[in-house]
Order: C-alpha cells, then structure tokens, then sequence
C-alpha cells in the first residue's frame, strides 16, 4: 500500500568538502535501525571501493528511513547524500532536483566555504526549502556564534533556524530528525494523476540489466506496469519495484512523492537516460518533466584499451559506467601509436581520475590516457570556427587567423594570512582579479578570471597546500578568449609520439617540454644505442634530454699493450651501434605515458 504524500520528506544533504555530509547520513542510518549493528559501517552510503579509500563522495546515493518523532507521528524520510567536491557538481544538480528540501552542512571551524555558497545557490534554483546544520561543533575551534553571523551575513537565512549537532558523536541528531518534517514540505499529492517520474541515477546489474532509480512526482507505479521513456519511446514491463535501504528493498509497488527504482529486464543500455520521464503506456503523462540541464564537459583525454583486443569489451564498459555517470561522454577515436580507443569528456581531473579507477577496477580494464586537454576554437584565415579537443586536430599554424581558449570565473574564499601567496599562483596560471571582498575580520573572498588550461592539473592542489587547506575553490565557465597556442610536439629517437603531443601556451611551453622530457628520460629504459628526448614546436626543437646507451666494455680482456688494438675494438663497437640505432625502435612503457599524465601537476 503506498504511503500517504503527507508522511513522505524528500531531502538531500549538501554541503562543502569535508564538513560531514556522509557522516551526518551514517548517523540517521543508525537511529532508523535499517542496517544491523553488524553490518554498519561508517560511510556506509559510500558504496564504491575509490570513495571508502579517498573518504569522499563521488555518487549521490538515495535511502529511505522510517523515523518517528518524539510527538508520537511516523513519518518516511527519503535522504539523498551527494559529493562535496566541484567535479561532481552535476551529480548534486540531479539529487537537487528529486527532492523537496536540502539540510545545508557548515563546518563549525572552518564556516561557509566556497562550495558551500555554490550548492546554496543550486538548491535556492530549484526552489529547496533550506535548513541550515552547523556540524562538528565537539571540536575544540568550533565558534558557533560566529557560523551564526555568516548564515545570517552571507546566505541570508535565519541563524535560530539553524540546528547543532555533532555527526561523529550523534549530539543533537535526533532533535535534527525531529525537525525535518516540520521545516521540509511534503510532496504534493498528486496521485489520481497519470505516472510522471523522473530518472535521477541508474546502475548496471550483470544478472537483471538496469536498475532505474526513480522519483515519482504524479502518479504511482506497480508491477506488471508497461512503462515508457518518453526519450527514447522504449518500452517495457516491469517486473521488480522497489525502495533503496542500503540494500534495493522490494516494495511491489511506488505512490506519488516516493524515491525508488525499478526493474524491467532493460538490457540496451542506451534506451536509458538520466533525466528522462517514466510514464505508462496506456496511459501516458502528456508532457515530460522539465530534465537536468544537459552537462558540458570541460577537460578532454583519449582512453585507449592496453591490448588492442580489449576495444569491444572497453566499449561495453564504457556503456554501462555511463549509465550510473551521466556526465561522462565518449566518442570513438583513433591514434598512430595505441591504435583504437575512445575520446572522453570529463568535469575535471578528479572526475577524470575516478572514471580511470572504476575501469580499471570494476570492469578490470587494462588502459592509457593521453594527455588531456580543453576545447579550443580555431578561427581560421578563411571559413568558419570549428573547435578541437585534442592535438591531433590541430591544423597547420600558417592556416589560422587567431585561436581562443575557454576560461573561468574563479571564486576563492581564504582566510586574510593566504592572500598574498594566493594572489601569486593566480597571477602565475594568466588569472586577472576582478574583485575582492572582505566578509569578515579573518575572511576575504577573491574572483578572479583565469583560463581553464591552467586550472586542469595542479592549481587545486597548490592552492590547498599554500593555504594548508583553509582556502575553497570553486569555479564555472565564463566564455572564451584570444590565446597564443602552440602545439608541442615530443619525438623520441626522431620520431613524434601522437599520444604524448599537448596543446599549450606558448609562453608555458618550454617549462612543460622540459618536464615532459625529464619525466621520460626516466620512465624509458635504456638500449643498446643512445636515444634522444626532444619537445618540438614545428620544426623548432625547444627541450632535449638523452638517455645514455648500455655500454658493454669490449677493452676487458685487452690487459696493458698497444692503444690501437683497443681503439680498434671501440670503433668496431660503435659501427655495430651506429647500424643498430638505424632499426632501432623504442618501446615506450606503459608507466611512461602515466609518468606524462602526472608530470603536468608537478610543474
């Protein structure tokens, strides 16, 4: 029997980095008693090996919670956790947009961060009723009252609303509880409707096909139903519904205002979509609910499969890691020295780096990444603009009239000792500062203007350690602008690696052949005839290094007597070398086009 709209509160739980969101989720799982004292762990929502290791969020997880206040009233809190970190921003915009409320987190020590003010603004857009939870505040630097004047100050809410509590200790969780259903509206009950839910997740199961993860926001859905995406007109019976409670929960059947999924047997993945609407067959809703914004990605790399042999099964795997990460794209490609792969779209480094774990680990993929890059748009002499995401793309410099690069307005909130060294390293990456503001005696928040390039590989983790952490960063896409890019090219015995070129600016390109060049002189290991490293513009060879060739030592059994006997030896040796390197190729190891990855972080 589905459960009344008036019992049911859908919320999620968002937050900056850190300040406890998933902590905060163990502790309601613990007092709805849904999981066994045995079975509990902590981060237990973190389902994925990569998010228990690094202690972060990566995808949003759904879990109904029966709860009862202390009034006596029984009611269904449907909670959605969701990442902290500015790569997964896309992953808050779905939870956001199935839920009705959001318990907006603050660190007692730290206060309102970068991320913090983002996720704000993203619940305010859909229209989120908000709950402010000042979090940690058993640590010895929590001051509450001063996270009281930045709710009131900076976000405009009202600070008494706000609720303390400890999510490590469980101080105060139940009085939090206790006040959700009074603060977070119901659903409206719009039941006698036709079905219209929305897809906010999907996962892959080997044996049954797609999971679908929906909200239903008219309408109810039973088994037996014949439903269709109003995407993809694809349609089918369902066989299992059900709600999450860690583990899928079978239920037989979802009313209006629930979070649940369903099963249906969907073996062609691409007949599924996050963001589409579920609706019935025979009974249609007439128009879809208005869908996520469709995501655009911002950093560029080439996955290629190790052994060529593997390119179908990567594809497969590709397919279903989509499924559960709607905001990764992929396209086919092809390169001269790793042969054929696929060109993907990622939201950043760390979503980048994440998606490299999940093949490798839950599809067991041996890949390489080439070195990734952002869009660029190359306005040639004559004809249109067309924009490139990889070197391979890149036309002949004489062709083009000008090119320009995407960048980004910045958002940095620092504590007042970090401003100096911070407005250093954005000087350093061409950023130029656009405003600076005081928003109390100890925190300044600067915006600055900076190309996205310079930001993909190490400003995060420079800005963090120049600020020991207390600095947040967040950032969004602000347009483009005229770039001098060169393409420089990495030859290795004379000849160009493809899969090693990098777009860059012409004024960093030296810095990065030489890193490049540095980095494989020890990656690659030596052969029988010296090898030559160069990074090249053009014809113009800007960086070299050598890695020195084995040298066997012909002259040991020539103990003392005439010199020309030896000399003799050694000319014969380098003859033999000298023909050797005419065949000679190299084998590049796979830990060398990694070393290349990484090299860009450690400029």
């Amino acid at each position: 029997m589905p459960i009344d709209p008036s019992r049911i509160r859908n919320f999620c739980i968002i937050a900056h980095i850190d300040h406890g969101k998933s902590t905060l989720a163990d502790r309601f799982i613990e007092r709805a008693k849904i999981v066994s004292e045995r079975e509990f762990h902590n981060q237990i929502l973190d389902s994925l090996d990569i998010e228990q290791e690094r202690g972060i969020t990566i995808k949003s997880q759904a879990v109904a919670l029966p709860h009862t206040t202390a009034e006596g009233e029984t009611y269904l809190l449907n909670l959605v956790d969701t990442p902290g970190h500015a790569d997964f921003a896309y992953e808050v915009s779905r939870a956001i947009s199935s839920c009705e409320g959001a318990l907006l987190v603050i660190d007692a020590t730290q206060g309102i961060q970068a991320q913090t003010l983002s996720n704000y603004y993203m619940a305010l857009e859909h229209d989120l009723v908000i709950l402010p939870v000042i979090n940690k505040i058993d640590l010895p630097g929590a001051d509450v009252a001063r996270i009281k004047e930045q709710i009131l100050h900076d976000l405009g809410l009202d600070p008494d609303e706000a609720v303390e509590v400890s999510a490590k200790t469980g101080l105060n969780v139940d009085k939090l509880l206790d006040k959700i259903p009074k603060v977070i509206p119901p659903p409206k009950n719009l039941a006698d409707r036709p079905l219209r839910a929305l897809i906010f997740d999907c996962h892959y199961d080997p044996y049954r096909g797609v999971v679908v993860h929906i909200r239903l926001f008219e309408g109810g859905l039973k088994e037996g139903n014949i439903i269709r995406f109003m995407a993809s007109g694809a349609e089918y019976q369902v066989e299992e519904v059900g709600v999450f409670r860690i583990q899928l929960a079978r239920t037989g059947e979802l009313g209006v205002g629930e979070v649940g999924y369903f099963i249906a047997g969907i073996k062609t993945i691409s007949e599924v979509r996050v963001g589409d609407t579920v609706t019935l067959r025979d009974t249609p809703c007439t128009e879809p609910i208005p869908g996520f914004r469709q995501v655009k990605p911002v950093v560029f790399s080439s996955i290629y499969p190790i052994d060529s042999n593997d390119y179908e099964e990567l594809l497969k795997s590709l397919e279903k890691l989509k499924l559960n990460d709607a905001s990764l794209t992929y396209e086919k490609d092809s390169s001269v020295a790793l042969g054929h792969g696929f060109r993907c779209g990622f939201l950043g480094l760390l979503h980048l780096e994440v998606v490299q774990e999940r093949l490798e680990r839950e599809f067991n993929m041996n890949i390489i990444l080439t070195s990734p890059s952002v869009q660029y748009r190359i306005y040639p002499t004559s004809g249109d603009m067309y924009t490139i995401e990889s070197p391979a793309e890149y036309p002949d410099p004489t062709s083009i009239d000008f090119v320009e690069e995407p960048i980004i307005k910045a958002d940095i909130i620092t504590p007042t000792d970090y401003v100096g060294a911070i407005m250093s390293l954005c000087t350093q990456k061409r950023g130029v500062q656009t405003n600076m503001t005081y928003l109390d005696q100890k925190r300044v928040e600067l915006k600055w203007t900076m190309p996205l390039a310079e930001v993909l590989f190490d400003f995060y983790d420079k800005l963090k350690s120049i600020s020991r952490g207390y600095a947040s960063f967040d950032y969004e896409l602000a347009g483009w602008q005229v770039t001098d890019l060169v393409k420089l090219d990495i030859l290795v015995n004379g000849e160009p690696v493809d899969a090693l070129s990098q777009l860059v600016f012409r004024g960093s390109a030296y810095a990065r052949a030489r890193a490049v060049c540095e980095k494989l002189k020890e990656e690659i290991p030596r052969h029988q005839f010296k090898i030559p490293i160069q990074g090249a513009i053009g014809n113009t060879v800007i960086a070299r290094e050598t890695i020195p060739a084995f040298r066997k030592d012909v002259t040991a059994k020539c103990y003392g007597g005439d010199i020309t006997r030896k000399r003799k030896l050694l000319e014969k040796q380098k003859e033999g070398k000298k023909r050797m390197k005419m065949f000679g190729s190299v084998e590049l190891p796979q830990s060398a086009f990694l070393a290349v990855l990484r090299t860009d972080g450690e400029e």
